[in-house]
């Protein structure tokens, strides 16, 4: 019997961070064959070509998209969805899949998406139905609008979608594949090869140490320079060695940038060094041992309540999320980031959480992909079909 042919779309390291299990499942799977589309930040030099993590782990790369253009402004993202849908497209039709997997909230798995469905390919999106800040809610929802199945993360998203207009039997699973990363995850942080990388201090993980991601909001465009001032500032009064990962490529990207550039130019800190990236195992290993974790990136709201790490959540950016007891929220000022850390750090580890999912995720996906019936013609839960 022919195997069925998943085009898995990745576009930023984060997506391969989760669906690495995923693509190891399919596979796996007697019944499927994995093709996967690498695009935006991943075949990107200066986001640490992710697509190159993706290939030393064995997995072949059947396309490479490149869609981003230069800039950080609202208007460069606008443009590379526009240049996303006709890269996509190209590649689909190389390829010709019979599904098209995405994941989460990102412009570039919007383009992806726009292609797949106006190329009557059935298409299967990851994570739906949760709600943030930023404009990445607004283009997770429109991709679940046009996704034909769906595999939200938790059972708040699946009855989300139902609400949404979403067909329950078109919901395959619920769970993130993030957690089978963590239920089976060993060893400790790459040491070596993050003191290898990047630049300033050298910082001994065998030591409390904080990990700091912080992203521009798309949607507070122009206030993300002084947000990632006082984000500096709070770091800098608690003065723990800290391992800081540049932001992604959204708009008021530079601005952060620049920010932390010339808060390390000016303060010259010896507690802080800063690197682009990491593989999937190699920062769950550096979440997991942190003693905190501060800023603003989804994972640290999902992955690491699956270890218990104390999470300083800054900002708008993942408003309405759910998080465990793990997560503190609090605005962007110096005199909050300090508090919340000292606090944090002083309580120590959590228990832990299995809000995003058990660990078996990955092979309950694949399955579903394998057993699902594809269709092109999608209807509203509440809307009857008429006859001819």
């Amino acid at each position: 019997m022919k195997k069925r042919k998943v085009a898995v779309v990745m576009v930023d390291r984060a997506n391969y961070g989760r669906l690495q299990p995923v693509l190891a499942a399919i596979e796996a799977h007697p019944d499927l064959e994995l093709c996967v589309i690498a695009g935006g930040t991943m075949v990107l030099e200066r986001f640490g070509h992710a697509v190159d993590v993706v290939q030393r782990d064995g997995h072949s790369v059947a396309q490479e998209v490149y869609m981003e253009l230069e800039g950080s402004h609202p208007i460069t993202m606008a443009k590379s969805v526009g240049l996303g849908v006709l890269e996509f497209a190209s590649a689909l039709q190389h390829e010709k899949p019979e599904i098209v997997f995405l994941i989460g909230d990102r412009y570039e798995a919007l383009s992806a998406a726009i292609a797949s469905v106006y190329m009557n390919i059935c298409l299967v999106h990851a994570q739906g139905g949760e709600v943030s800040g930023s404009i990445d809610e607004s283009a997770r929802h429109a991709i679940s609008k046009m996704a034909h199945f769906h595999m939200p993360a938790t059972k708040r998203s699946a009855d989300f979608l139902v609400r949404m207009g979403e067909r329950p039997d078109t919901i395959l699973t619920v769970g993130c594949p993030a957690t089978d990363i963590a239920a089976n995850l060993m060893g400790d942080p790459p040491s070596d090869f993050i003191n290898s990388r990047g630049s300033g201090a050298q910082i001994d993980l065998s030591k409390p140490y904080l990990l700091t991601v912080f992203h521009p909001v798309t949607t507070e465009y122009g206030g993300e320079a002084a947000q990632t001032r006082e984000l500096m500032l709070g770091l800098e009064r608690v003065g723990m060695q800290t391992l800081l990962l540049w932001p992604n490529i959204d708009a008021g990207s530079d601005h952060v940038s620049k920010e932390i550039r010339r808060f390390r130019d000016l303060h010259k800190p010896d507690w802080l060094r800063v690197i682009v990236n990491l593989t999937p195992e190699d920062y769950a290993r550096t979440l997991k041992h942190a003693a905190c974790a501060v800023g603003n990136s989804s994972s640290f709201v999902r992955d690491a309540g699956c270890y218990g790490t104390p999470v300083v959540l800054t900002g708008s950016r993942q408003n309405g999320r759910e998080w465990d007891s793990h997560v503190t929220h609090i605005p962007v000022t110096a005199s909050d980031v300090e508090s919340a850390i000292r606090l944090q750090v002083s309580q120590g580890r959590y228990p832990v959480s299995h809000l995003y999912g058990d660990g078996k995720v990955a092979p309950r996906m694949a399955q579903a992909l394998a057993e699902l019936t594809p269709y092109l013609q999608k209807r509203l839960a509440y809307v009857a079909e008429q006859p001819i």
